[in-house]
């Protein structure tokens, strides 16, 4: 009998952990810690950020997202060009090439919601539809960090692992 109440405790605990993880796996993906900056009331864009892993043998692609809180999201990347930081579509999507990581992060790659249905209020959870060429679609959940939190994700905790 007094194994009962230590296999009720580590069920509780796979359950709470299991609850906040921010991880996901699609395939050969990972999906690792998505999660998007707050925006103001009156915002009609923001910004999702996630880092992926293909630990599968063969290439595959980003080409889409999708989330409730825009009416369209765009997979887009920062870069300068010539002095000037310049946003451009990734209409083709972001490679991912077999055995490699890509961090989708402020200033680089990332997805643009567009046309927002209200604020992505810091704290909340967003739901988000990632869609991969090669291993199909798989929903997650996106934290939502401060306004103008940076790109590392150790430098913000949205109560669970990463």
């Amino acid at each position: 009998m007094r194994t009962l109440p230590f296999l009720l405790a580590a069920a509780l605990t796979l359950a709470v952990n299991a609850a906040f993880a921010h991880e996901y796996k699609l395939g050969g993906i990972e999906i690792i810690h998505p999660w998007a900056r707050a925006t103001p009331p009156s915002a009609p864009s923001g910004g999702g950020f996630v880092t992926l892993t293909n630990s599968g043998e063969e290439a595959d692609r980003l080409v889409g997202a999708a989330s409730p809180v825009a009416g369209r999201a765009e997979l887009h990347k920062m870069e300068v060009t010539d002095g000037i930081m310049k946003m451009r579509p990734q209409p083709n999507g972001i490679a991912l090439p077999a055995g490699e990581t890509v961090e989708l992060k402020p200033g680089a790659f990332h997805i643009m919601f567009r046309d927002l249905t209200g604020p992505i209020k810091e704290g909340e959870r967003v739901p988000l539809t990632l869609t991969f060429e090669k291993a199909g679609s798989i929903d997650v959940e996106m934290a939502v960090a401060p306004a103008g939190a940076p790109g590392s994700k150790d430098e913000h905790d949205h109560g669970g692992g990463h």
